[in-house]
């Protein structure tokens, strides 16, 4: 009775886990990836010098 009992709460909890991950898979965070401040400033100034080029590239 034990080892049945043990068999069974040790594939119970197999299946949880493999549940729970797949749970985590579907149902993914709708929030955005955080971006540090430096990053964001290299953002935005790889933004400034691409409009800053393709202006001068127009002028000619």
């Amino acid at each position: 009775m034990n080892r049945r009992k043990k068999i069974n709460e040790t594939l119970k909890r197999k299946a949880k886990k493999a549940n729970s991950k797949k749970q985590n898979e579907l149902h993914k965070s709708k929030k955005p990836k955080y971006i540090s401040k430096a990053e964001r400033e290299r953002l935005s100034d790889e933004a400034i010098n691409q409009t800053q080029i393709e202006s001068s590239e127009q002028e000619l």
